[in-house]
């Protein structure tokens, strides 16, 4: 159940709210249990019980980890189980196809159901682990509690990567942090609203450029047609993401929680490593701190914080998925950040600041072709066609990848990633106070919100329409 769909906007977020002030404050918490286990039940019943016995699992993890001497052996044991969980839903198929490559039918290919959130939730319970073995944090006690930490509807399905230390003080329902008053619900509602105008006007119509040109072989297609379908995809990638993260952070003012901020203009940076301070800054955030830092982050000498990235990066990139376009992905970012440490970086800081963000887009744009293609083999050869700049087959127009409508759509994808908030300084302030929106922010609201559902309706209707005949 998408938070973009017919069934969250109108039934499922609606009764959520009623049931949630309807029921005195000693209840929120169970009403909020209830709703993220119906959300995650939604997409398999499966998902939910596997979601309840990791919940089960790090809840008694942490406790025990209060009370024992030996915290380092039960604190492995813990992260194992969970990235033994991990694997085997994700990546354990990926890795028998990979062996079986070499060696042919060496391996039984598992293909199970990937549970929803397993990657967000499953890196909240490991960072909640380490927090309270290395003593930042005091386990939960309450296990409902704990629950609304991992598992709030608003952010287990897509993220932000929570941390505890920052949500505890919010779980008590009765807690002063907990209260929701009307300018913070109507800033809710102004987050939850640009999220979705993101998501359905934006990234949903930027995805059928990207799909039609990524559904022709790469060896086929003109250059410039490359060209504008990776550059759909790049955008179509941050309108979805931090579309889907503006309706998080709306939907934990609606209830009192505060979510942390997960995008920060990161196509305005000017280097790769300002880039991973600006994207999903939950996730960068979260591998420097339990994995980074551990192995020694950039306090040992050159080369061992040069491997430290490429081990970082190589599994942010399998983060992603489990395909070896994302390894090479990773791998390529780790690359390019010890190369901007040895000395790039330094180069950098003497250019202008359109050189040094031209040089952030093209090196990110390039790297995303690979990321965004059907596979590895497809990505290299979109990038070879376009550094060739191939002719492709004949009769490939660009009426066929985009019409006018999205064009303008692109080009207004182009202006609103960042841009045209760098040059109005005011409007991104606007757009960014925490505060409820004045008559003309509302006036603007209410005409993406007409738009938006116009989108979401009319999605409905066609898939009705295609199950129906």
């Amino acid at each position: 159940m998408a938070f973009s769909s017919v069934q969250f906007l109108f039934i499922f977020l609606p009764l959520a709210l009623a049931v949630y002030y309807v029921l005195p404050k000693a209840a929120r918490n169970a009403v909020l249990c209830l709703f993220s286990l119906i959300l995650f039940g939604w997409s398999g019943l499966r998902g939910a019980a596997l979601l309840l016995g990791v919940a089960a699992l790090n809840w008694l993890g942490g406790l025990a980890l209060a009370r024992t001497a030996r915290k380092r052996g039960l604190l492995a044991l813990l992260v194992a189980a969970d990235l033994g969980v991990l694997c085997l839903f994700k990546y354990a198929g990926f890795a028998a196809e990979s062996v079986n490559r070499l060696f042919p039918g060496l391996l039984p290919v598992l293909a199970p159901a990937l549970p929803l959130g397993i990657s967000f939730y499953l890196f909240a319970a490991i960072g909640y682990c380490a927090d309270v073995a290395a003593g930042r944090v005091q386990a939960c006690r309450s296990p409902v509690r704990f629950f609304v930490f991992l598992a709030f509807f608003g952010h287990g399905p897509s993220g932000p990567i929570v941390r505890y230390g920052q949500q505890a003080p919010q779980l008590d329902p009765r807690a002063e942090s907990r209260r929701v008053t009307a300018e913070r619900f109507c800033y809710g509602i102004k987050r939850f609203l640009f999220g979705l105008s993101k998501k359905v006007l934006l990234a949903d119509q930027l995805a059928l450029i990207y799909q039609r040109a990524t559904s022709v072989p790469a060896q086929t297609l003109p250059a410039p047609i490359l060209v504008l379908g990776y550059t759909a995809f790049m955008l179509q990638l941050y309108f979805d993401f931090s579309g889907y993260s503006d309706m998080a952070i709306g939907i934990g003012c609606f209830f009192g929680l505060d979510l942390p901020e997960n995008f920060d203009y990161p196509y305005l940076a000017q280097s790769i490593g300002e880039y991973w301070r600006r994207w999903h800054i939950s996730l960068s955030s979260w591998f420097r701190d339990y994995l980074y830092i551990p192995l020694g982050g950039s306090r040992c000498g050159t080369a061992r914080t040069c491997r430290n990235l490429v081990i970082v990066f190589v599994l942010t990139g399998l983060w992603h998925g489990a395909a070896w376009q994302y390894v090479v992905f990773g791998l390529l970012h780790g690359l390019i950040l010890c190369v901007e440490r040895l000395g790039l970086r330094d180069l950098l800081a003497k250019l202008p600041a359109l050189v040094r963000h031209l040089y952030m887009l093209v090196v990110l744009w390039a790297t995303l072709v690979i990321f965004g293609a059907p596979g590895l083999g497809q990505g290299l050869a979109a990038l070879g066609g376009i550094l060739r700049w191939q002719n492709g087959e004949p009769g490939y127009t660009l009426a066929a990848f985009a019409d006018a409508k999205l064009l303008w759509l692109l080009a207004a994808g182009v202006l609103l990633c960042g841009p045209v908030q760098a040059l109005f300084p005011r409007l991104k302030e606007a757009l960014n106070a925490r505060k409820a929106p004045g008559p003309a922010m509302t006036a603007g609201l209410l005409v993406l919100f007409f738009f938006s559902l116009m989108r979401v309706t009319a999605g409905t209707y066609n898939a009705f329409i295609y199950f129906q005949f």
